[in-house]
């Protein structure tokens, strides 16, 4: 993942999303593209053609706030956007020594003993920690049951994205399975723009580029978004559907975290899947102490 490469398709492909009239500007009859001109959105930044087009090449090093939120503003970001091109201008501004690849350590991980009597005794609803890669690296006994499907499969190693794309079963577990598609390859985008070395990134990518069309495509299209609150639907092969709102926390103690809550609606019917979903996971685990304690 080239830094320059990274902001050039990035304020390249955000450019090409704004229309001359949402930017306030006349249309005009001779465009060979929908988005502004490169001209234009220098004039909307109050800077020189000549030093928009540098920073669309991807010389973000050195580059002020000032400048970046001028550029911000004339492209229309929203917060996610602003702030991936923030972390994109941070990484530029990296050495030699940080632009190589590394090897993070996230994926062995371990949580603290009360992180996971903190998961255990969230009884109502699954609740587990993942970290921008989209592996799931603690859970609750009802979020495992929840996620029966992810674990089923060794390939899918724990990791939604992953799941997402390369397991089939994904298309039923997921109704809005392209909703999910594009909001895993978002969260995906947003954790390059922060950890753009991230080796185990790269690989993950690598392989889902590969391997999938559906996240080529998405992947392509640069698109970010913060993912921290909403409702989502699923599918469960043991209760059936599920409607689930969701609340992500980031972990202050483990930056890079997210504990992740799905509860449902009270008296509702995907309340009452999710008690018949808790039940189903504690006879499962009986079954399985008890089959361990006898063999």
């Amino acid at each position: 993942m080239d830094n320059r490469e990274e902001v050039r398709e990035f304020l390249t492909s955000r450019r090409a999303k704004i229309t001359p009239e949402q930017a306030g500007l006349p249309s005009g009859s001779r465009r060979r593209v929908p988005g502004l001109r490169r001209s234009e959105v220098a004039a909307l930044a109050d800077m020189s053609v000549e030093y928009y087009a540098k920073l669309e090449r991807g010389n973000l090093a050195g580059v002020s706030p000032a400048v970046l939120e001028a550029v911000a503003r004339a492209l229309k970001l929203d917060d996610a956007e602003r702030a991936h091109l923030l972390n994109l201008a941070h990484a530029a501004d990296g050495s030699d020594a940080l632009t190589r690849p590394r090897r993070r350590t996230t994926r062995q991980w371990t949580p603290h003993r009360s992180l996971q009597w903190t998961l255990d005794a969230i009884t109502a609803g699954p609740a587990f920690v993942r970290n921008g890669r989209m592996d799931v690296l603690a859970a609750n006994q009802l979020a495992r049951a929840f996620y029966a499907d992810v674990y089923a499969s060794p390939h899918n190693q724990a990791n939604l994205a992953r799941f997402n794309f390369l397991d089939p079963t994904s298309r039923t577990f997921y109704p809005d399975w392209d909703t999910f598609a594009d909001v895993a390859v978002a969260i995906l985008r947003t954790e390059a723009g922060r950890n753009p070395h991230d080796k185990d990134l790269h690989d993950l990518v690598g392989e889902l580029c590969t391997r999938s069309d559906e996240f080529r495509t998405r992947w392509g299209a640069h698109n970010v978004r913060h993912h921290g609150t909403g409702t989502k639907r699923f599918h469960h092969q043991v209760v059936g559907e599920l409607t689930l709102a969701f609340e992500g926390l980031e972990m202050a103690a483990e930056p890079g975290l997210t504990l992740t809550i799905y509860t449902a609606e009270p008296g509702s019917p995907s309340e009452e899947g999710l008690r018949l979903l808790a039940s189903w996971a504690a006879t499962q685990e009986a079954d399985a102490t008890g089959h361990s304690s006898t063999s």
